[in-house]
């Protein structure tokens, strides 16, 4: 029998824990195959690596991102908001524990009642010191598992911190790599259109050279220097643009623009890549990526306050006691007259105006039914997200193979108009219709080149990658 008790007693105090537990949501299996558009030779199933812009194969690249990793404004304000949630876990972890207090006075003056009794027993009352000690201590019994569900709240809360840190890492490598593949591409743009610029001026100075002779007119010159004109005014664009791209990669180490690295205008050709773009498959894409993990975590602290919410309309049931001595002297403090004690439960319940915990738990419903709508479109964006950076990808690649083969072509085409143009065979107009061909074709190639590696780096950071290489 008293085995029977000292078990109940044992279940009494484990107690319950109501509210649903967290199970992972249902992902559709067309989500976690293949990607739709990964048909492309310059893609490959195999797995993401961890810090993908290594793939490129630069070092600068590299330095670049693991300094903004280091030193970014942004990623430090995350650092500090996963901080505190982790120390909201540890705070909300504490309370399973007893609480515990110790306190003591130490007061002059008179106690009326041991002056009465002085009078009675014929002595003079007077002043004294009083010492007092106590030492409080209260335990939760948590028989409906709230303080368990605040605690699996604040776990998972922490958690979703530490998601959305993750995140801010992917953007920051992603930002970090378009902004060096911006400033090397518009240094390419800046040398082809220099290119450019001395092909129209040695062209111009043929031109004016047969006028001289007369066999070009002042028209012909004129059209000439027009062209000449029309390349010159492309570089200062391109310049600015270039300047202003060293200025996002400044902000994004920590650094102000005084320090920005203006060294980098010396690239002049955006990375490129050695192997096909290894995108893996849709359940490795929902797996990593960190706005997927966070609404999940989002979603299980959503389920995790239905039962502590849940709890709230039940009693509140805690063990509690004291302990403490007074004493008229110090060194008494400890003697047997002197000492109190006490130990009970205190039972508190908020029946029968339940009407404040009743709403408190249909809202913390209706959040987690937001937070799973919230995971289900989390999901469709990340696979919407990866679709049309794949398709972007390979369209800005046929793209780029028809450019190149243009810019051969009109390189080709306008070697052999210099030759017939001097022997006299083809008009300046023709010459002049060679050189826009041939300028026109190598500006379009770079700035494909440009907008190759803008599409890259926007498919890493649709697939998720890149969080991996920092997460502690």
């Amino acid at each position: 029998m008293t085995r029977l008790l000292r078990l109940g007693l044992l279940g009494l105090l484990a107690g319950c824990t109501l509210g649903p537990d967290y199970h992972p949501p249902a992902i559709p299996p067309t989500a976690t195959g293949d990607f739709v558009s990964a048909g492309n030779a310059s893609l490959s199933a195999d797995p993401l690596p961890d810090g993908w812009w290594q793939l490129y194969q630069d070092p600068r690249l590299n330095s670049l991102i693991l300094q903004a990793f280091a030193a970014n404004d942004d990623i430090k304000v995350a650092e500090a908001n996963l901080a505190a949630s982790r120390a909201l876990f540890e705070g909300a972890r504490a309370l399973q524990l007893p609480q515990t207090s110790i306190g003591g006075t130490a007061t002059y003056g008179r106690d009326v009642t041991l002056d009465t009794v002085l009078e009675v027993t014929g002595r003079e009352p007077q002043d004294s010191w009083l010492f007092d000690t106590t030492f409080d201590m209260a335990y939760e019994v948590d028989l409906f598992g709230q303080v368990r569900r605040e605690v699996e709240a604040a776990r998972d809360n922490a958690q979703a911190v530490a998601a959305a840190l993750d995140g801010l890492r992917v953007t920051i490598a992603a930002e970090t790599a378009r902004a060096y593949g911006s400033v090397c591409a518009l240094g390419e743009q800046i040398a082809v259109a220099q290119r450019s610029l001395a092909i129209t001026a040695d062209q111009l100075r043929i031109v004016q050279a047969s006028e001289a002779a007369g066999g070009s007119t002042d028209f012909d010159v004129a059209r000439s220097k027009t062209l000449v004109a029309q390349v010159q005014a492309t570089l200062p664009p391109l310049e600015g643009q270039r300047r202003a791209a060293i200025f996002e990669i400044a902000a994004l180490l920590g650094e102000t623009p005084a320090q920005a690295p203006f060294d980098l205008e010396s690239c002049t050709q955006p990375p490129q890549l050695a192997a096909p773009v290894p995108v893996g498959d849709g359940a490795a894409m929902l797996k990593r990526r960190p706005d997927v993990r966070a609404a999940d975590r989002k979603l299980a602290t959503a389920l995790a306050e239905i039962g502590a919410a849940k709890a709230d309309l039940f009693p509140k049931v805690s063990l509690t006691g004291f302990f403490g001595g007074a004493a008229t002297q110090f060194n008494l403090l400890g003697s047997n007259s002197g000492l109190t004690w006490g130990v009970g439960p205190a039972i508190s319940w908020t029946f029968p105006n339940l009407a404040g915990p009743l709403a408190k738990l249909a809202q913390t419903r209706a959040n987690a039914r937001g937070a799973l709508a919230s995971f289900d479109g989390t999901v469709l964006t990340a696979l919407k997200e990866t679709e049309q950076a794949l398709t972007a990808y390979e369209a800005e690649l046929g793209h780029h193979a028809a450019l190149a083969d243009a810019a051969t072509d009109a390189r080709h085409a306008l070697t052999l108009a210099q030759a017939q143009f001097t022997a006299g065979q083809i008009s300046n107009l023709d010459l002049l219709t060679s050189e826009q061909s041939q300028v026109t074709t190598a500006a379009a190639l770079a700035a494909s080149d440009a907008a190759l590696i803008q599409d890259q780096v926007a498919l890493f950071k649709a697939l998720g990658g890149g969080w991996q290489a920092t997460a502690r």
